[in-house]
């Protein structure tokens, strides 16, 4: 496959992504509603705002019956000028035995998502499922707009090997945590920010380090994209910014990160952690640093602001490491246990590109 280059995809908006707990059955509705007001603000509408309603539906119900600790997040993903709407479900068990049986039409057994899963993911454009037994289920389902479904092939096979997930401290409605990435070239060009504090003003310095990354051209070194985060970010309350270069063709990851946005590449044996210098982007980044690592094949790079921890091992999920990097994204955030922040993650797979 030659070299593919796809616009940024970047966190979503305020406002166009929700968390919502579904441990009851009413929950079903409340998802129905608020994927709907999503769903709209995309053009959807007809039969496939019905199918929208009927997959989210289905999806909440079978969380609310079977799982432990359900929740779902409805958001809008953007890459460059195409928008989606996605959404994404975790939770802490009890898991699904057999993914593959779970896919058969009318399939159900008590503890298991299998009701509707076929269903959902023939009503999607892209979707994935990824469950261990006693451990827990992560699924996804998007669906594009009609404009934007493109004819043939799936566009499946021509999606960027990028995915986040940013979750809203609870009673603020903007995230202070940001993310964005693009695929240049057969190189990945990353950024997450972790705005100081949290709410508006966090938001404020999230998005000036966004709005600086789109900015500097890529291909760029990562150190040079953190100072120009830096400078654009001095008008801001500051944060803390990772940057990353991910190379599979080279075998490596270029990396330069000021503050404590965790930063990691995971192979199949173990993970390595990737340094950030002391400090706060937009005020105190006097020593910018930028270091070259190996990046083992078939590895994933990993972001994450510190309102996850570092309790989780990709490692301990088998098979997890050459799947979509939304199903990776989803696991980390379910399993890092949080803190009383706002939360992002970002994943980068390095199997079958580059």
């Amino acid at each position: 496959m030659g070299p593919l280059s796809t616009g940024w995809t970047t966190s979503p908006h305020a406002g166009e992504s929700l968390r919502v707990r579904v441990e009851e059955q009413s929950a079903a509705a409340g998802v129905r509603r608020r994927i709907t007001a999503l769903a709209e603000r995309l053009g959807f509408g007809g039969e496939r705002l019905g199918q929208i309603q009927l997959a989210a539906t289905e999806a909440a119900t079978n969380l609310a019956k079977h799982a432990t600790q359900g929740e779902m997040l409805l958001r809008i993903v953007r890459d460059g000028g195409a928008a989606a709407l996605e959404f994404v479900c975790v939770d802490h068990g009890p898991g699904i035995a057999d993914v593959p049986v779970s896919r058969t039409d009318g399939y159900s057994t008590s503890g298991t998502l299998g009701l509707g899963l076929g269903s959902i993911e023939r009503l999607a454009d892209h979707s994935g499922v990824y469950s261990r037994p006693r451990i827990g289920t992560v699924l996804y389902a998007r669906f594009q707009p009609p404009a934007d479904v493109p004819p043939a092939p799936p566009a499946a096979a021509a999606m960027p090997p990028i995915a986040g997930l940013t979750v809203t401290l609870d009673g603020e409605e903007e995230c202070g945590d940001a993310y964005t990435a693009r695929l240049v070239d057969g190189a990945v060009y990353a950024m997450l920010c972790d705005g100081l504090g949290h709410g508006p003003l966090a938001a404020r310095a999230a998005r000036a380090a966004v709005r600086a990354t789109h900015e500097v051209a890529s291909p760029s070194r990562p150190a040079d994209v953190l100072r120009c985060v830096h400078r654009r970010m001095a008008s801001t309350r500051g944060g803390a910014v990772a940057v990353a270069a991910i190379e599979p063709a080279a075998g490596r990851v270029r990396f330069a990160g000021v503050g404590n946005v965790a930063a990691w590449i995971v192979g199949p044996e173990r993970r390595q952690g990737m340094i950030s210098v002391p400090g706060i982007a937009g005020a105190h980044a006097e020593r910018i640093r930028e270091h070259a690592y190996a990046l083992p094949r078939g590895a994933v790079v990993v972001l994450h602001s510190d309102g996850l921890t570092g309790r989780w091992r990709l490692t301990d999920q088998p098979g997890l490491l050459g799947r979509d990097p939304l199903l990776i994204a989803a696991t980390v955030l379910r399993d890092a246990g949080s803190r009383h922040d706002d939360r992002s993650v970002l994943a980068v797979t390095t199997s079958g590109w580059g």
